[in-house]
């Protein structure tokens, strides 16, 4: 072949430094692009030679990925369907997008390199945003096909001539500009080879690692051993998700999981394996990891890839939020290689992919929940927040977990909401037939409290996670107009569950008036409020509380619950002084001075329950009592 010389046809000067400058930040994605280009190459000759198009041997399909830190090159090679000198010209040359008015009119719309390369085809041009230089030499599958170099300097020319491979495939050459100098490092290249084509169905060969092999034995007859060099073939060619879930016992989930995370300290709980062909395309395998109380940290562990490739960690376009918390793979060849936020909230398989693992996970959860209630039990501490998080974030997944999300109360027991309500419903009702669920934020905390409400033969639940505030106004609304959640230190307990049957004061009006003013003088706090109300004398003589809805808004503020307005205000205690108890009566008969002493006294006991009594305070009370004893 002659060489030839010509003007890739893109009609513009300028594409070339556009594409450098515009997709610098993502540059490292030129190797998956041209790493992908050889596995599609080599998957056609196997699928020409199942089709009886190709009646040469194929051999051990295999990518080689090398370097070459003086000559300042990286080569990627290929043993797949070759190309012809015409092929180069028609694929390489002919940029596959109208014209570069339009790309330059479209290009300062794309948000990320992904979307640009995406919606001009330009995979293989990549390579120039980390070479000045861009070599290819290939050899065709075709019979009598002669073998093609061509060459490219990063300008609209190029020049195409007889090549020197002398068997089937191709061989992109970068020459590296100093730019991009970082790639020629064997970790970077391994770093980015790890990410992208861990799970490539072709091999993918990048050196050689050492290993070792028997090599007879020593004087003592003990075997010797010697280190050689082997092919570092740094890929899964055949994936977990990609085999029938038929074909996988429980040790083969739990080790490719190890695969994606040979890091992670625990094992997952369960799985799903996602194969659906119709209407869309979607493999994968989803795992349920040990959910800490910490949102954050549990995100983009699910890995997105086409056909094997990886995409993106950052799945919250094509997956419910809530589900971002599991772990694991999923696969579908609908979402293109390059894909972009635009396309992802646009596409209406995304959409349907999203719905399907949504209704996947619901029904697993169900499914474990009717089998073993007992494991289900078991497990609910480390699956209940993402159970929660999924309520509280979509409607259809919310109407199947009513019937396995669970509550826990003081002792450790789970209740689904009707087991729950069935539970308490005659017991703790208010005079106006509203049933009340008692429960606990911090039951270490408010241990008084819930013995008192435990004394009363009331149960109380234990609401402590980070959604817990947003969860109780979940649990007021889907379990009816009749059910009202209160925390058990929110009031005394026959505040917080009126009964019918009235308590007498048994104080006079004078007296009551007396403990009011003493109580308020001791305490001496604005945000305090003091009230003289006629309690069981088995209640506290003093409690301290804080109003359900005033202190619900102000945490749900915290948590982000559009609820500024309430985070501002300050916190507002109320300070119940039990006019029925003994030692109210006592204090009243004291003197003065004692009573004012044994009213603070009675008061820091109360805050001390709550863990309010801080700083001098709390030393004031300590030399206090030792006097007092």
């Amino acid at each position: 072949m002659s060489t030839e010389k010509g003007t890739i046809s893109i009609h513009t000067e300028n594409i070339f430094p556009v594409i450098k400058k515009f997709l610098y930040s993502d540059n490292e994605i030129f190797l998956r692009e041209l790493v992908s280009n050889a596995v599609d190459a080599s998957q056609k000759i196997k699928r020409l030679s199942s089709l009886g198009q190709y009646n040469g041997e194929v051999g051990d399909l295999l990518v080689d990925v090398k370097f070459d830190e003086a000559a300042k090159t990286i080569t990627i090679s290929d043993n797949g369907i070759g190309m012809t000198a015409e092929e180069i010209k028609k694929y390489i040359n002919q940029i596959a997008f109208s014209g570069a008015t339009e790309f330059m009119e479209k290009f300062k719309e794309a948000n990320d390199a992904n979307e640009i390369i995406g919606r001009f085809g330009l995979g293989f041009y990549s390579a120039f945003m980390v070479a000045d230089t861009v070599e290819i030499d290939s050899l065709s599958y075709q019979e009598g096909s002669e073998p093609a170099h061509w060459t490219c300097d990063g300008s609209t020319s190029y020049e195409i001539s007889t090549g020197t491979r002398t068997t089937r495939g191709t061989d992109i050459i970068l020459h590296i500009n100093d730019e991009s100098a970082e790639f020629l490092s064997k970790a970077r290249l391994q770093e980015i080879l790890d990410k992208y084509a861990k799970f490539l169905p072709v091999s993918v060969r990048f050196g050689t690692k050492t290993t070792s092999e028997p090599d007879g034995e020593d004087e003592e007859g003990k075997p010797k051993y010697k280190s050689v060099e082997v092919d570092n073939i740094i890929n899964n060619t055949n994936p977990a998700w990609t085999k029938a879930p038929s074909e996988l016992k429980d040790e083969d989930y739990l080790a490719f999981y190890r695969e994606l995370y040979p890091y992670s300290m625990d094992e997952p709980l369960f799985w799903i394996h996602l194969n659906v062909d119709y209407p869309f395309n979607l493999t994968g395998i989803l795992y349920f990891p040990k959910i800490k109380n910490e949102l954050e940290i549990q995100r983009n562990k699910i890995k997105l890839y086409s056909r094997q490739v990886f995409i993106t960690d950052e799945v919250k376009d094509i997956v419910p939020e809530y589900l971002m918390l599991l772990h694991g793979v999923i696969d579908s060849p609908d979402i293109p290689l390059n894909v972009s936020r635009s396309f992802l909230q646009a596409d209406g398989n995304v959409k349907k992919i999203s719905n399907y693992i949504t209704k996947k996970v619901a029904d697993k959860l169900q499914e474990i929940f009717k089998t073993d209630r007992k494991g289900f039990d078991e497990k609910w501490n480390d699956i209940g927040l993402f159970i929660k998080y999924g309520m509280l974030s979509d409607e259809k997944f919310a109407e199947k977990a009513n019937d396995f999300c669970l509550v826990k109360n003081t002792k450790n027991e789970s209740f689904t909401f009707k087991e729950y309500y069935e539970k308490v419903r005659d017991i703790q009702v208010d005079k106006d037939a509203n049933v009340v669920y008692l429960y606990a934020s911090d039951a270490a905390q408010q241990d008084g409290f819930i013995q008192t409400a435990n004394n009363k033969g009331y149960d109380v639940l234990v609401l402590d996670g980070p959604l817990d505030t947003h969860f109780t106004s979940y649990l007021e609304q889907k379990g009816g107009e009749k059910i009202q959640l209160k925390r058990v230190d929110s009031d005394v307990i026959d505040r917080l569950i009126q009964k019918d049957e009235k308590i007498e004061l048994v104080l006079s009006e004078e007296e009551s008036k007396k403990a009011s003013d003493l109580f308020q003088k001791a305490i001496d706090r604005a945000d305090m409020k003091v009230e003289v109300e006629a309690l069981s004398v088995d209640e506290l003589p003093v409690s301290v509380t804080l109003d359900e809805f005033m202190r619900r808004m102000k945490d749900m503020a915290k948590t982000g619950g559009g609820m500024g307005f309430y985070g501002n205000l300050p916190d507002n205690y109320k300070v119940a002084v039990n006019g029925n108890h003994p030692l109210i009566k006592r204090i009243l008969d004291s003197s003065d001075e004692e009573a004012q002493k044994l009213a603070k006294q009675a008061f820091d006991l109360a805050l001390l329950s709550r863990g309010l009594l801080t700083g001098a305070d709390l030393t004031s009370f300590v030399k206090r009592s030792v006097e007092m004893i």
